[in-house]
């Protein structure tokens, strides 16, 4: 393990993968938002709606 360091910074390693990671988290928000069943800033729309319906009696 310890060659491996040799090859590469860790800090650059640790700052490209912090990158990496933003960017993914990101992406998978952004994916997320675009759809009407997670869309949590628009409020639900379609199914999501029924699912929190009260109860019938």
């Amino acid at each position: 393990m310890w060659r491996i360091w040799r090859l590469y910074d860790p800090l650059r390693a640790m700052v490209v993968q912090g990158i990496f990671l933003f960017a993914l988290a990101a992406m998978i928000h952004l994916i997320l938002l675009s759809t009407n069943k997670f869309n949590w800033l628009d409020g639900a729309k379609g199914a999501a709606t029924a699912q929190n319906a009260a109860m019938p009696k």
